[in-house]
């Protein structure tokens, strides 16, 4: 359950949507066609065309890299994973392979699998805020929470005001037993009118585990049904007894 409630909390840097791959190496046209049906949420056409493409030129990197978009989208996290892998045998030193293996391995709950991928990624690429948030989920997945704190703070001091960092702090804090710290950094976030439902349910996170298990229904009743709700608080009060 602890696992679980952590998961689905922490943002993930590009674990979703459509990659940029312009400049990628490989067939123009062809990766052209791939990019559309991607941009038009049509990732089986992306995984057709890549798999015509890959017949023909089994080394091509941007088919596999987008071939493993593809493959994200459809919820295939085990193809997606061997698609990036294939990436890595052949450049080993390849950020986007790396980026891209480091992702699944967090769908795929391999915490410790993407530790690895995220770290080779930061040797090529120190100052990616990006990957530093990532490697900080991937930490705060395994209880190691300063160590995560570290690496979003990290982020953070590269790109100031990054989002993604500062919600995965604050949850961060919370399950480490800093909830004034959490919560002084949530709310805010949390009444931004441009705040998604992920900040609003981490800013219920923290005030679960700060013990007002009112304050975070409330905060709930704005994004889940009232029986989602009941499952949601109930998950919390296991997550706040795992943590004592």
């Amino acid at each position: 359950m602890k696992r679980l409630v952590i998961a689905t909390s922490l943002a993930v840097l590009a674990s979703c949507g459509v990659q940029d791959r312009n400049g990628l190496p490989g067939g123009p046209a062809d990766l052209r066609v791939v990019d559309a049906a991607m941009a038009s949420g049509m990732p089986q056409t992306a995984i057709t065309v890549t798999r015509e493409i890959l017949q023909g030129d089994p080394r091509n990197i941007g088919a596999l890299l987008r071939q493993g978009d593809a493959l994200v989208a459809m919820g295939q996290a085990d193809a997606a994973a061997e698609c990036f892998q294939r990436v890595i045998e052949i450049d080993p030193l390849s950020l986007d392979g790396l980026r891209g293996l480091g992702r699944v391995r967090l769908a795929m709950g391999q915490a410790s699998g993407a530790e690895t991928a995220f770290r080779k990624a930061l040797e090529r690429a120190p100052d990616d805020a990006a990957l530093l948030s990532n490697l900080g989920v991937a930490l705060d997945l395994q209880d190691r929470h300063d160590e995560a704190q570290a690496a979003y703070q990290a982020a953070l001091a590269r790109r100031p005001g990054m989002t993604a960092a500062q919600v995965n702090l604050g949850l961060s804090l919370a399950l480490a037993g800093a909830t004034d710290r959490a919560l002084a950094i949530l709310r805010p976030l949390a009444t931004d009118p441009a705040a998604d439902g992920r900040v609003r349910q981490n800013l219920a996170v923290a005030l679960a585990l700060a013990g007002d298990a009112a304050g975070a229904g409330k905060v709930l009743a704005a994004e889940l049904p009232p029986e989602k709700i009941e499952t949601a608080l109930a998950g919390y009060a296991a997550l706040k007894v795992s943590v004592k």
